[in-house]
């Protein structure tokens, strides 16, 4: 018969209960239980050894195929890396609300009509599965429902079935464990479990997860590392557009993103970027600058707005919305100490458009602009585009894709873009289409913008 038993996540300390305290290294909530299966009888060599694997050398590892079926959604496909890779363990997870039960019973409604499908719904009833269903203008013959809690029982269901819709991870349990469901124990064990059917069977999982306040994923980091996807669906309640974001593929890129609408009749993929992350007004009041951001396989404008105010107290508050707020400070920095630029005094907002975070480093000239028009209180034309790295000296240092980016400026009806020097002779072949301002410091750049 399997006990089980506790153990510290920090520092391997076993016990026979629970504790709040760990007794070795004194953290608290870090024992996990975990279940103890008794060691296997060992067995004579000959007649019923056991038979060992053997390494093989990497010249003669054959490749493996991998095949891919559509979502039914192009913007997913995207992220996935191209599509659903048979056998694979996909995580969705996202704050309440978000649209991941929607997004996953789309998906499972489309593939219904060529393969098995079961929707395995642990938080919700058959009838309420249904309903969202035919709210979506969903009606899938093939595709199962089945609403249980218990991932025991539900194995059983699993048998035939090609792809599986478990939602929600932190709402199974297995029986080998005392814990409640969504305990670190439970969702670890039952993620495993999920791993072994995966492989085993040849079955497609996808799982909901729940996110903490702090926004990371629920229950243990092993979670994640189980998973062959990891995809963050983000985005508030008040908008209608959503962001599928991937921080983990084994069989594709983790620089894509997703863009969604949600809408009455469902969610639907957005590919149409030119005003989602660009306002009507810009041009008009100072503080804003647009700049062609690189992600995954696709560039999109996306405008930086900022906003200067006298700061009430001793320390000047920073504040920024997805761009890096360390990244934020040292262009300050670099603009105070390269280019003369009051900003200690002065409280600084950022944020991007559209919700979308900018994590490369392209994006810091565009945020440099954007400071410098809030200063100077100058708005930067609407028809100007910047971007480049800047470094510590106020140098701006090229970027990869800068072909890409001035191509992305021109088809979006950009007149000038304000790029590295560095990039320039990759760009020379857009000479007469657009107007090219190469610049080698942030104080050329500004000189650029702002002529007086």
């Amino acid at each position: 018969m399997n006990k089980t038993q506790f153990v510290c996540a920090e520092c391997g300390y076993t016990s026979p209960k629970w504790l709040g305290r760990c007794p070795d290294c004194g953290k608290f909530n870090t024992l996990v239980e975990e279940q103890v299966a008794p060691a296997p009888a060992k067995t004579r060599a000959g007649a019923g050894a056991p038979s060992f694997s053997k390494p093989v050398p990497l010249s003669q590892v054959k490749y493996e195929k991998y095949e891919r079926v559509s979502s039914g959604i192009g913007e997913l496909d995207v992220v996935l890396g191209g599509g659903i890779v048979r056998g694979s363990l996909v995580l969705v997870g996202g704050d309440p609300g978000v649209g991941k039960s929607t997004l996953l019973t789309e998906v499972a409604a489309h593939l219904a009509k060529e393969h098995k499908v079961l929707y395995l719904s642990a938080e919700e009833s058959c009838s309420q599965v249904k309903l969202r269903a035919e709210r979506l203008g969903l009606n899938p013959d093939g595709l199962l429902l089945l609403n249980e809690t218990c991932l025991d029982n539900a194995e059983e269901a699993f048998l035939g079935a090609e792809y599986v819709v478990v939602d929600s991870i932190q709402a199974v349990y297995t029986e080998s464990l005392s814990s409640s469901a969504g305990s670190v124990g439970q969702v670890r064990e039952c993620a495993t479990r999920l791993m072994r059917i995966a492989k085993s069977r040849g079955i497609t999982f996808f799982l909901v997860g729940h996110v903490t306040k702090e926004g990371t994923l629920a229950g243990p980091k092993v979670l994640e590392h189980i998973m062959d996807t990891v995809l963050y669906f983000e985005g508030e309640r008040t908008e209608n557009f959503k962001i599928l974001r991937s921080v983990k593929n084994r069989f594709g890129s983790v620089q894509e993103v997703g863009v969604f609408e949600m809408t009455g009749e469902g969610i639907f993929g957005v590919t149409d970027y030119s005003d989602l992350f660009l306002s009507d007004s810009r041009g008009e009041a100072a503080g804003s600058a647009v700049t062609p951001g690189e992600t995954g396989n696709r560039c999109m404008m996306v405008e930086i707005q900022t906003l200067m105010a006298k700061t009430a107290y001793g320390l000047p508050r920073r504040m920024s919305l997805g761009v890096d707020l360390n990244r934020l400070i040292v262009l300050i920095a670099v603009l105070e100490k390269r280019c003369g630029l009051p900003l200690g005094t002065q409280d600084i907002y950022l944020n991007a458009m559209g919700g979308i975070r900018l994590n490369e480093p392209s994006a810091d000239l565009a945020v440099c602009a954007a400071l410098a028009s809030a200063e100077r209180m100058i708005p930067i034309d609407r028809e100007t585009a910047v971007f480049g790295e800047v470094g510590l000296t106020g140098e701006v240092r090229g970027v990869d894709f800068a072909e890409k980016r001035v191509n992305e400026c021109l088809k979006m009806g950009f007149k000038r873009v304000i790029f590295p020097a560095k990039n320039k002779k990759h760009c020379e072949k857009f000479k007469g289409k657009i107007e090219l301002v190469p610049v080698s410091y942030v104080s050329e750049m500004i000189k650029s913008v702002f002529p007086s």
